[in-house]
Parts: C-alpha cells; sequence; structure tokens
C-alpha cells in the first residue's frame, strides 16, 4: 500500500465542490499552526501530537481510468496523458479558485477522472502563516527557536523539477497535477510581497514588464485615466499597497500617489484591478536578467495568461531611427543565466497570437499601416546579453550579431522569453529603440530626454492593448508548443 492510499479522501462531485473543500483545508491548517504559534510566542507552549497532525497542506488527487485509448483534446491544458493516479499539494485554494476552476471543470467533463481531497503529509512552514512579521516583535523570540518547534521552510522540497524536465515520470506514484506544488507557491508569494512592495494577491493575469521608470509614470497616468472613465477597472494598488479607487477625487488620488515610496522596492509592481478579474500589472524589473529571471519565477506560480517585456533596447540596423519598435520574432541568448536548466541552443517558438496582437496595437496606436508600420516596426532577432558594456567586446561579438542577423540588443528580453517557454507561460517582446551603439547614436541628456517624452506614452499604451486584444482571444492563446512529453494535466 502507497503512502497516498493510506490517508483518508474525500470524493468531490464537482469542481466546485473540491475547491471547497481544498479551501476548508487549508484554513483548519492555517488557523491551527497560527493559533499554536501564538500560543507558543506568548507562554512558550509547545503544539502536541494531535495539534502538529494539522499543520499539514490539503492535497488535490486526480484518477484517470481509461478503457481503449485516451480521448484527444486540442486543449494544451486540462487533459490527462495516460491512466494513473495524479496529485498535488495546494495553497491558499481560496485565491486561486478561478484558476483551479478552469483546469478541473473541462478534465471532470471530458475524461473519466475521479477528483479526490484530503490532507496530505507536507507540512506548512510556519513563516508562511505569519502576515506581516510583527508578530515576533518584542516577543523575545527566535526565528531559529520557532523552526525548532514548528514546521520550517525545506528549500530540498520547493523545486522546478517538473518545469525543467527533471522530474522522474516512468517511477512516479503519483504523478505530479501541476508544475508547481503548495510549498514552492508559498516560497514564490512571500518573495513577490518582498520584492514588488505589494501583496500578491493583487498581480493580475496580464503583466507588462519594462526596465525603465518612464514607463511607471505613464502607466499610472492611464490608469487614474480609465479610473475616471466608465471603464472595468476599479481601483489602481502602488508599491505599499497604496490604494487609489475609482471615482476619487483628483487632488485626493495625487496625494496619494506623491506619498507612494516606490524606491524602497527592488521591483516596484502598479495593479490596475478590473472587476472582471482581468487587470494589468506592470512590474519595473530593472536592468539585467538576473532581475528578469528572478521575478517571472515568482510570478509563474500565479499562472498568468500572458506577460510581455515593454522597454528600451539598442538598434544594429542603420536603417532603424531612435524611437522605433523591435518586435521579438527571435532571440540569441548571451545572457548566461539559465544556460543549465534551458540551453541555449533550444529554441524559443514565437507565439502567434502575442506576436499578431502586437502588430495589430501598433497598427491602432500609431496610426501607420502597410510600408509605413514596416518602415516605424522592425521584426527581427533581439540579442540578450549580460554585460551592459558589451561594446567594449566589439570584435569579439561582432561575428555573433552577424550571424544571428539581430536587430536589436538588450539585457531583459532573452530571459523574459526563456522564462515564459520553462514555465509555460504566454510570453512576447516590443522594444523601442532608444540608442544606437553601432552608429555613434547614443544617448545623450537633451536628445533623450525629448525622445523620452515622444515615445514612452505610446510604446506603453500599445502594450496595454495588446493585452487587451489578447483578452478577447484567450481560448487560443495557452499554446501546445509550451508543452513537452511529459506535462501535468494543468496548465
Amino acid at each position: 500500500m502507497t503512502a497516498i492510499e493510506s490517508r483518508t479522501f474525500t470524493v468531490a462531485a464537482s469542481a466546485e465542490a473540491a475547491v471547497d473543500q481544498l479551501a476548508e483545508l487549508h484554513a483548519q491548517a492555517t488557523t491551527a499552526l497560527n493559533q499554536a504559534l501564538k500560543r507558543y510566542i506568548s507562554a512558550r507552549t509547545e503544539p502536541n501530537a494531535a495539534e502538529r497532525s494539522l499543520f499539514r497542506y490539503p492535497e488535490l488527487r486526480l484518477t484517470y481510468q481509461c478503457h481503449g485509448e485516451v480521448p484527444a483534446s486540442t486543449r494544451a491544458y486540462a487533459k490527462v496523458q495516460a491512466p494513473g493516479v495524479y496529485a498535488v499539494t495546494v495553497t491558499q485554494p481560496a485565491a486561486f479558485r478561478n484558476y483551479l476552476l478552469d483546469q478541473l471543470r473541462p478534465l471532470m467533463r471530458d475524461f473519466n477522472v475521479q477528483v479526490e481531497v484530503g490532507m496530505s503529509e507536507r507540512n506548512i512552514p510556519y513563516p508562511y502563516v505569519i502576515e506581516q512579521g510583527d508578530e515576533l516583535a518584542g516577543s523575545g523570540v527566535t526565528a531559529a527557536e520557532l523552526a525548532r518547534v514548528f514546521p520550517s521552510t525545506d528549500l530540498s522540497a520547493a523545486t522546478d523539477d517538473i518545469a525543467d524536465g527533471l522530474y522522474d515520470w516512468e517511477n512516479a506514484d503519483p504523478y505530479p497535477l501541476a508544475l508547481f506544488d503548495a510549498a514552492r507557491v508559498d516560497f514564490s508569494l512571500r518573495r513577490l510581497v518582498h520584492y514588488t512592495g505589494s501583496g500578491w494577491r493583487h498581480v493580475q493575469p496580464w503583466i507588462l514588464l519594462t526596465n525603465y521608470h518612464r514607463y511607471v509614470d505613464q502607466f499610472i497616468r492611464h490608469g487614474l485615466d480609465v479610473l475616471r472613465e466608465d471603464s472595468r477597472f476599479v481601483r489602481m494598488v502602488l508599491p505599499g499597497n497604496v490604494v487609489v479607487e475609482r471615482g476619487m477625487d483628483e487632488g485626493e488620488a495625487q496625494a496619494i500617489i506623491g506619498g507612494v515610496l516606490w524606491h524602497r522596492y527592488q521591483m516596484p509592481a502598479y495593479h490596475l484591478i478590473a472587476e472582471d478579474g482581468h487587470g494589468i500589472t506592470l512590474v519595473n524589473i530593472g536592468v539585467g536578467p538576473s532581475n528578469a529571471k528572478n521575478i517571472t519565477d515568482h510570478l509563474a506560480v500565479l499562472r498568468p495568461h500572458c506577460w510581455l517585456m515593454i522597454g528600451h533596447c539598442g538598434g544594429l540596423r542603420q536603417s532603424q531611427s531612435i524611437g522605433d519598435y523591435v518586435l521579438a520574432h527571435a532571440y540569441m541568448r548571451r545572457d548566461g543565466i539559465l544556460d543549465r536548466v534551458l540551453p541555449p541552443n533550444i529554441p524559443l517558438p514565437a507565439l502567434a497570437e502575442v506576436q499578431l496582437a502586437l502588430q495589430n496595437a501598433a497598427a491602432q496606436i500609431t496610426g501607420e499601416q502597410g510600408d509605413a508600420l514596416k518602415k516605424r516596426l522592425r521584426t527581427g532577432t533581439v540579442l540578450t546579453y549580460d554585460d551592459r558594456n558589451w561594446e567594449l567586446r566589439w570584435a569579439q561579438e561582432r561575428p555573433f550579431i552577424n550571424l544571428s542577423r539581430a536587430v536589436a540588443v538588450d539585457m531583459e528580453s532573452g530571459t523574459i522569453a526563456a522564462q515564459g517557454y520553462r514555465l509555460r507561460v504566454p510570453y512576447g517582446t516590443l522594444l523601442c529603440v532608444s540608442d544606437k551603439p553601432l552608429h555613434s547614436e547614443i544617448k545623450l541628456p537633451g536628445s533623450a530626454n525629448a525622445f523620452y517624452e515622444r515615445a514612452v506614452t505610446q510604446h506603453l499604451k500599445i502594450g496595454i492593448c495588446a493585452l487587451e486584444l489578447l483578452r478577447c482571444q484567450l481560448n487560443s492563446l495557452h499554446s501546445r508548443k509550451l508543452r513537452s512529453f511529459d506535462e501535468p494535466p494543468f496548465r
């Protein structure tokens, strides 16, 4: 008898019932752990064995029985590839309710599956139920002491083996139901709060990533504009969880925005929240592939529908002009940061839906069509470096640039696309040429400021428009190009 067979699970009659049971078990577990923590901090009373047995993540289990061939499905997700038992531990099921329902409903409709919910054997680390961290202040209890008494984080249990193709599917019992288990998700949820300066629950499923703060200024202006209109957006959440509500007086809103201390956070995030759940988040990731990998590692556990890179780049062709756009159709990765898990010789496919959305958005916002648009919007290979001063190695780098036919160079786009491919999140890149380092057109203070004022607003509008176009074709967005041979049923 396997470990999973020795535990008690309850059959769920519907997807809704399954998620409700998960939410109930998670609430019981986190409440019990929180109460035990508070009791220990105040009176040094350790939990007994019965209490400790409650400090566990809930588990979702799916058993698929197939008599004959597995039914074919054109979906990229919500399908099973072989008969067997699939399972995953789950955290924050109430917050992930819509995502869980989107996966379970088609699975239960189209396949002969039995869905069950029970308590797993995986403990919830105590830091993941402490919301603010103020609970320990002045108590005299150290984190090291709590780790001896309560379940603590086990980094060996929070891995990306499934996403990276390192999971042993042949000997798996049970099979994984999703890319990320509860420990991996909780790890990233806390990191998102730390890096972005706002609660992870505010992050929206449509994400813009940028490498320059001027895009933030324009995003805030756009947010204020749509909040004044009769739109689907209801509020904007800024770093520090500062909230601007729809209908708020202009003066009050500006006063609130002026008090935001965004510089306290490494990669501040700005969330334009919609009443239909399909809002937009902008994250200023700063410069470099390390930040790009870091934030996308954590955003991926929220299973966003798409992330787009909109930022600046160096144009590599004489025919380009400052302010032109580059739509990446391919990436030459010389960032080095993912080489161990996703070697640079692995191709990153362009996703047709994303490419068309970006091109159509550029046409809508610029008002240009045909040859005029082609002159302004260049498609081609983007070269991503980990060295900002790559020009100092021009003699060595020229052969690679020449062979790749690269049209632009930056420090984030290839990493973000590789992360989307690796973590199964649709991705795309639209860059704006801010200088031409090989043609003596560099950023000088006066011309740079004039360029930024002219270009950033339009560029941001194109990114937002592209996400709106993609939102209207959500069912076709999640591509089978991002799925491997051995793939969990959940996207």
